[in-house]
């Protein structure tokens, strides 16, 4: 790590803390509620988990990941909260820094694309360290994987060898929500379990 990029990534923390484009310059409507942007930046991790936008939990929490999901997430990995939640080892960057809101049904809206739009080029561009990005969810992998992602997050899931065969610097790995709510998901996908899940754990292990 050199001053340089350490003062770069602590620049950007700061004025990402402070955005408010979605309520001063919101693309559609404002955000519905005061902005309070959650990520995690790194000068020195290598791994970096891009996915969609907090949940109520982590608005109130501040902490990304501090929920069911979370748990999961960090259980797919192989891994507990402490090498979770260290900087130095791992980075946070999700599409959308605020929770979005929920729609009608109660359920979160998308991710809101001011961040991407305003943000992911420069923070990507200030951790050029980053060799292995997990990209969760729908949202995460169009704008990562670009032409490799699929119409359907099931189908770009189901081609994770050929993704992660065809990118490198940073290799890219398409994991799908980590919520229960996909449980059904996966059970009729065992080779998400079987083959997936491993090749996630070791590659967590690698760069970590």
């Amino acid at each position: 790590m050199t001053p340089t990029a350490s003062k770069r990534i602590s620049d950007l923390k700061r004025d990402i803390t402070g955005c408010r484009i979605c309520v001063e310059a919101p693309l559609g409507k404002q955000l519905p509620h005061e902005p309070r942007p959650v990520a995690i930046l790194s000068s020195s991790a290598r791994l970096a988990i891009c996915g969609q936008a907090p949940g109520t939990r982590v608005h109130a929490s501040g902490v990304p990941f501090t929920d069911p999901s979370g748990d999961r997430l960090r259980n797919w990995m192989g891994i507990d909260s402490d090498v979770f939640y260290d900087s130095s080892r791992l980075s946070i960057i999700p599409m959308g820094f605020c929770f979005p809101g929920l729609d009608a049904k109660g359920s979160d809206l998308p991710p809101r694309r001011e961040c991407a739009n305003r943000w992911h080029g420069e923070i990507f561009e200030a951790m050029p360290q980053i060799e292995l990005i997990l990209a969760v969810g729908l949202y995460a992998q169009k704008w990562h994987l670009g032409d490799l992602a699929h119409k359907t997050l099931s189908d770009t899931v189901a081609d994770w060898q050929t993704i992660l065969a065809k990118t490198s610097k940073p290799a890219i790995l398409p994991l799908p929500h980590p919520s229960w709510r996909n449980n059904s998901w996966i059970k009729k996908r065992p080779w998400f379990s079987s083959e997936l899940l491993p090749e996630l754990r070791r590659l967590v292990t690698k760069h970590i």
